[in-house]
């Protein structure tokens, strides 16, 4: 299936585990893929930055405003932005300082909030001389935002922001054609995961490939009608 083809695709977060298996999928159904990354090692390691159809550049703090202008002033015609950037801090609620909830609300929220109105200008400005050509905007939540839990309050605050903003966009740019969704994982089979987590069963968890199969249907050409969504994928935990 080359339901990307020829069209640019922001995968914000795409050195990360979930942005590696989903900067891969889109490639193969044609995609140019344009990644943000933190710092120069960032983008040095990363096993796709070399290949032909993705873009890495290195330098950039999304929570940053001028640092997001500046990367989406050099993505041509954009058709998706994917907001996979983020982070995660645990803990009960007296141990949880309110220097580790603004660095969730910026990791998660702010960095959502700055990638979504640079990727509507990004957009637009693709239509300027004609009809709105549309696009597709996904971000990431998390299950702690749509499912209560103990032990952490401030990731579970931030993630909540990102299925409101998600919601919020949705409408506001309907009649422009551009959809906006959110997946909502909850803990996903990852490296990092496993070895923080040695006693969960991580056969429960989805596979980073099944979540990026759900990021590129919302975020594909063939998505006519899904907008607004809160997808959950679960798997089953």
């Amino acid at each position: 299936m080359r339901d990307f083809d020829g069209l640019n695709v922001v995968v914000t977060g795409g050195t990360g585990a979930l942005g590696t298996a989903l900067v891969t999928m889109l490639v193969e159904r044609g995609a140019h893929c344009h990644v943000p990354a933190m710092d120069d090692a960032d983008a040095a390691r990363w096993s796709l930055a070399k290949r032909d159809s993705v873009t890495v550049r290195a330098g950039f703090d999304l929570s940053n405003e001028t640092d997001v202008e500046r990367f989406y002033a050099g993505v041509p015609a954009l058709w998706a932005s994917i907001h996979v950037a983020g982070g995660y801090a645990g803990g009960p609620i007296l141990e949880t300082t309110p220097t580790v909830a603004r660095k969730m609300l910026s990791m998660n929220a702010m960095s959502a909030f700055l990638c979504s109105r640079e990727a509507v200008r990004c957009m637009r400005r693709g239509s300027e001389d004609g009809p709105p050509t549309g696009g597709r905007i996904v971000n990431v939540a998390a299950k702690p935002a749509l499912v209560p839990a103990g032990g952490s309050t401030a990731y579970a605050m931030s993630k909540a922001a990102v299925a409101t903003l998600t919601l919020c966009l949705a409408e506001e740019l309907r009649d422009e054609g551009i959809w906006v969704n959110a997946v909502v994982p909850s803990t996903m089979d990852t490296p990092a995961n496993r070895a923080a987590m040695p006693s969960a069963d991580p056969a429960k968890w989805p596979k980073v490939g099944e979540v990026a199969e759900t990021i590129a249907f919302l975020a594909s050409p063939k998505n006519g009608s899904t907008r607004g969504a809160l997808v959950p994928v679960y798997g089953r935990s």
